[in-house]
């Protein structure tokens, strides 16, 4: 092993980034919570990306491969890893606008519940 260095990592510090990690979660969970624009965006984002991805896997299912690189459970897992990425980048691009829309219900629900919890079901999200 000699061009490999292992970090040291303590346990300490791993129980440390293990808390931090604990505390974002709950903070993303916790409703009562006020997310920011970037957050809310990046949500957006990866929802659009998910559906994306999901909406291609049926256009993939048809397409054979020839041996002796094809097929197997390699290549079903590099497929959707490559379907995934196809997803994230179409919606870093904007063009398809699911995210959009999704942001602003994300944020008439925000908006709503910093009003008291009333209902975010109003003339303005009936777009």
């Amino acid at each position: 092993m000699d061009g490999l260095s292992i970090p040291d990592i303590t346990a300490s510090e791993t129980r440390v980034s293990q808390e931090q990690a604990v505390r974002k979660k709950q903070a993303l969970i916790n409703p009562q919570t006020p997310r920011t624009d970037e957050q809310i965006d990046a949500v957006a984002k990866d929802f659009e990306a998910v559906f994306i991805s999901e909406m291609m896997k049926p256009m993939f299912e048809g397409v054979k491969t020839s041996a002796p690189f094809g097929g197997g459970k390699g290549e079903e897992v590099f497929r959707s890893m490559m379907i995934q990425e196809y997803g994230k980048m179409l919606a870093e691009t904007g063009q398809i606008g699911l995210a959009d829309h999704v942001k602003d219900m994300l944020l008439d629900i925000q908006e709503a519940q910093s009003h008291g919890g009333a209902e975010y079901a109003t003339s303005d999200t009936a777009r």
